[in-house]
């Protein structure tokens, strides 16, 4: 008995030692201090090192990348993301690479290109051959058909097994107040719409019965220079593993160079800047060229399963722990080129092996939290980005979790690697109510959001987060700022001038010796106090009036209720 006071004494300090662990609290200000820039640049420097070999779906690189990945969510304390304990959802691929021949007539002269350097031309249709023999080539201007807009460039024109030539980017309409601008009432003025992306063109081709999609190349309308397209079409492609072999498709999709386009239209007698300025009016009609098109594709397939690589910060409360906030970084790039002289590997240091470093870093300090948030976040690297948005679109088609009880995806695709700024961009400024909050937080930063400096390129509809919107999900996509602290007006534009022309989707896109990761690090912080406030606060994300999502996610939450 007179031990007792002191058993009763050892409990009590066990207990009260355990109870001080327990009422230790860790709020976001202090979590996401252990985003660093050296966390960050460890990520990329394995990432995107020359023994990923480019980090292609189906190859080794995917192997050690998928591995590295649940490797660091495992270390952080992270739960595996699937429903079933696993780390991988299966992503079915097919791989293919074709071979194509293109034989051109145009008034009965033979035109001579050359594969790569004048037209890249494949098919997705999950054959080993395809042939389309001596097809009419039809201009069909920006093939847009918009019923919100009155606009039709088909106009009742059969173009069943037909060529159709089209233009990139949306029919650029001059507003009528001031024809120096672009009509702000027609697709959404200077910011493109989902009409203006190829995935379009060519789905619209396949709708109407095409035999093949050519698309004219423009550096300023696509976005991006002709040796990004003969870089990403030049080798083996990826689309999802459809049970019809994807027979629905228009057999080839393909590009032109400028310089080609304009030979073929005038050994046709046609002036490409006439029909472009016409191309731009709701009275266009499809113009018939006195050509010919044939094509031989010979497909090499092989099938993969990829993986979209899933962890899981399980949430607190009882209820909403069956919420989820997503964050997204694609893992995929390029790989490498066994024909290219000197180096060979795509190492997509910035396309996105930092937008990957920026999601494990987010983890992180999401892992920090104490308490945990309310909500289940997810952390998701995706796969097969570069080939189409796949992994993102298997996910959004194929849910683990419920898309009507997703809150909202943030997407990470390219760190700012160039310093710190007094501003960030949101794609797809106006679309939901994450503006003001993504606004809310860059004010506690000291900064100021803005809208997408480039809306012309598209970017809204060339990133993963696009294929969960396209469900009705709320997205949110930032790009860096480009007030640069302490460097000159033009400086962000000039080094996003540069990385376009000269790295992206490019061997060069590696660790350079001017990086400077301070920009990053703020963005990721910035990203992280949004999924913190997703996780918690009672309210969630909405679509504005407007936009195009917002009927999709109401008919979604009204069959949920």
């Amino acid at each position: 008995m007179m031990r007792l006071p002191l058993v009763v004494l050892v409990i009590s300090t066990i207990l009260g030692v355990v109870g001080c662990r327990q009422l230790r609290r860790t709020g976001p200000e202090e979590a996401a201090s252990v985003i660093s820039q050296e966390g960050l640049l460890a990520h990329i420097r394995a990432l995107a090192s020359d023994e990923f070999e480019g980090r292609l779906p189906g190859t080794r690189g995917e192997e050690l990348t998928v591995n590295y990945l649940i490797d660091q969510f495992r270390r952080l304390g992270l739960e595996p993301g699937m429903p079933d304990g696993s780390w991988v959802q299966e992503v079915p691929l097919v791989g293919y690479q074709s071979n194509t021949q293109f034989e051109l007539l145009a008034r009965g002269r033979r035109l001579s290109w050359s594969p790569v350097e004048d037209y890249v031309a494949a098919s997705r249709r999950f054959v080993p051959d395809i042939s389309v023999e001596n097809s009419e080539i039809v201009f069909v201007g920006y093939g847009v058909v918009a019923p919100e807009y009155q606009w039709n460039d088909y106009k009742d024109v059969d173009v069943r097994g037909k060529t159709l030539l089209m233009l990139i980017n949306d029919p650029p309409v001059p507003d009528p107040k001031d024809p120096s601008k672009l009509d702000p009432a027609l697709f959404r003025g200077p910011a493109m719409t989902y009409y203006g992306r190829w995935t379009y063109k060519y789905e619209i081709a396949s709708a109407k019965g095409a035999a093949a999609a050519l698309i004219v190349h423009e550096t300023g309308p696509a976005g991006y220079p002709w040796q990004v397209v003969q870089r990403s079409w030049g080798g083996e492609n990826f689309d999802v593993d459809r049970p019809d072999g994807n027979r629905d498709r228009v057999p080839v999709e393909g590009w032109i160079s400028e310089a080609r386009a304009r030979e073929l239209f005038g050994q046709c007698g046609l002036n490409f800047e006439e029909l472009k300025r016409a191309a731009v009016r709701r009275d266009f009609r499809p113009v018939p060229l006195p050509a010919r098109a044939s094509f031989r594709v010979k497909n090499t397939l092989r099938r993969v399963r990829s993986r979209n690589v899933l962890a899981k910060l399980t949430g607190r409360d009882p209820k909403l722990r069956h919420e989820y906030v997503i964050v997204t970084a694609h893992w995929d790039h390029l790989g490498k080129d066994d024909k290219l002289q000197g180096d060979q590997v795509f190492n997509g240091a910035v396309d996105n092996a930092s937008g990957v470093a920026m999601l494990l870093e987010i983890a992180k300090a999401c892992k920090q939290l104490a308490p945990a948030p309310k909500r289940t976040i997810l952390f998701i690297g995706l796969t097969a980005e570069e080939q189409g948005l796949l992994g993102a679109k298997h996910y959004a088609e194929h849910p683990p979790y419920p898309l009507q009880k997703t809150v909202a995806v943030i997407n990470i695709d390219s760190a700012n690697p160039w310093g710190r700024t007094r501003d960030i961009a949101v794609v797809g400024w106006g679309n939901s109510t994450l503006d003001e909050l993504v606004q809310q937080v860059a004010t506690q930063q000291g900064r100021v959001v803005k809208p997408d400096p480039e809306p012309e390129k598209g970017f809204f509809y060339r990133a993963d987060h696009f294929e969960f919107a396209k469900q009705g999900v709320p997205a949110l996509y930032t790009h860096t700022g480009t007030d640069y602290i302490g460097k000159p007006p033009d400086f962000g534009k000039r080094k996003r001038e540069e990385f376009t022309a000269k790295h992206y989707h490019q061997p060069s896109d590696e660790i350079q010796p001017d990086w400077d990761l301070s920009g990053a690090v703020e963005d990721a912080r910035l990203l992280f106090q949004v999924v913190y406030e997703l996780a918690n606060r009672p309210q969630w994300p909405e679509w504005k009036p407007g936009a195009e999502f917002k009927a999709k996610r109401e008919a979604m939450l009204r069959g949920s209720e």
